[in-house]
């Protein structure tokens, strides 16, 4: 299998992935290429939604993150995923794949979060 192959031992910047600064970056690089698709709050339901293979990837959804380590956003963001829509993206180096990885999980961390309460 490719990922156990060449993503398997690849290192993880967890420094980068708490990162603002990387996390803004990778949200501009999400509106610029994968919000056509995923939709500007990274929902799934982006313009060409109706014209995909399979539905677009929701990254606010909770489940998602549960199943989802940041190895395997970056491979897929790199590699695609057969039989879909989802494409591979080499074209972005490994620092703004990191730098997306880190927007997505931020996406649904943020869903995750209980609602704030009222100072009442």
């Amino acid at each position: 299998m490719l990922f156990r192959s060449r993503y398997r031992d690849i290192a993880i910047p967890e420094v980068r992935l708490r990162s603002a600064d990387a996390r803004a970056a990778g949200r501009a690089l999400f509106l610029q290429h994968c919000a056509i698709c995923h939709g500007e709050r990274a929902d799934g339901r982006g313009a060409r939604r109706s014209g995909l293979s399979s539905p677009a990837q929701d990254f606010t959804d909770s489940a998602w993150r549960k199943r989802s380590s940041p190895r395997w956003v970056y491979y897929v963001i790199r590699e695609g995923t057969p039989g879909t829509s989802m494409a591979g993206w080499k074209i972005l180096s490994p620092d703004e794949t990191w730098d997306l990885v880190a927007y997505l999980l931020s996406v649904s961390e943020r869903s995750t979060q209980p609602a704030p309460t009222s100072g009442f």
